[in-house]
């Protein structure tokens, strides 16, 4: 079966790793067709592993490898497109998109701290799927109130964002 793992936290904060090397690890933890797409961690692999057997083995593979604590979280094909069939977003050049990966329910968490934060002009945020997607200003994406939520300590563990254009390359690579 054909998954993508969205790695959290790559090539930010001095946390920094060729996706080549990145990939060697997890043809040594047993994938196939491992391939990357862009610098900020989408892996493409085959396995005939299930999805949380693989978390468990992919980030123990990669924190061994790279002494870091990785976290990281493993969709289907078919989840995958859902990210991106699923935007409630109209296309703008001024607006970024992201969708989030991660675990289950963390799109709920994720719905009430965007509701509780200060939001700027054309910031939105819908879920979709139990996918949860959010509309911010280019430039605002760290100075946000949300941005900001979204660096905190306690929710590295819940979930990874993509520009919803990385998933349109990530389904080309599958």
């Amino acid at each position: 079966m054909k998954y993508c793992a969205f790695l959290r936290g790559v090539n930010v904060k001095g946390t920094n790793m060729k996706m080549a090397e990145v990939c060697q690890v997890f043809k040594n933890a047993g994938m196939s067709d491992v391939v990357s797409v862009l610098a900020s961690g989408n892996i493409v692999f085959s396995s005939d592993k299930k999805g949380h057997e693989l978390k468990l083995i992919l980030e123990k593979a990669m924190s061994e490898h790279f002494s870091y604590e990785a976290y990281l979280f493993i969709k289907s094909q078919q989840e995958t497109e859902q990210f991106w069939n699923g935007n409630p977003f109209e296309k703008n050049d001024d607006l970024h998109v992201y969708a989030f990966a991660g675990n289950d329910g963390v799109e709920n968490i994720l719905m009430t701290e965007f509701e509780n934060a200060v939001k700027s002009e054309n910031e939105d945020a819908e879920i979709v799927n139990h996918i949860f997607y959010w509309q911010v200003s280019k430039g605002n994406t760290l100075d946000s109130a949300f941005g900001k939520i979204l660096g905190k300590k306690s929710m590295k563990d819940q979930f990874t964002s993509r520009n919803i254009n990385t998933f349109e390359k990530i389904l080309k690579k599958f």
